[in-house]
């Protein structure tokens, strides 16, 4: 298992990457064609009222969660870059720039 971590703004998204030989979790919308590797993180965006107050960029901002993004892949690249590409998104559909997000891979074993 792999921790996909993006910072940006003063806050951080964290997805698991399960890879291969690991046991996903199983809820509704997961992948169920055993892919040996998935992706697995929240997805977000800014709404006018209601939702969970974040400050980003110093600003509070309401923030509504989606059904988390579940996707296989058959390789382990494949998933990474989809995982950090995700990320990178989720940030970018709070309008913070793609320059000022950093991505990182954690090993929870070694956290």
């Amino acid at each position: 298992m792999l921790l996909v971590r993006g910072h940006a703004g003063g806050t951080a998204l964290t997805g698991t990457l399960y890879e291969r030989g690991e046991q996903p979790p199983s809820f509704k919308g997961a992948p169920d064609d055993d892919a040996p590797y998935v992706w697995v993180c929240d997805s977000f965006y800014e709404v006018a009222s209601g939702g969970q107050v974040q400050v980003i960029e110093g600003e509070k901002r309401n923030v509504a969660f989606e059904t988390p993004t579940t996707r296989g892949f058959e390789t382990r690249e494949a998933a990474l870059e989809a995982a950090e590409d995700h990320v990178r998104t989720q940030f970018a559909r709070l309008g913070v720039d793609s320059d000022d997000i950093d991505v990182e891979l954690v090993d929870p074993d070694e956290e």
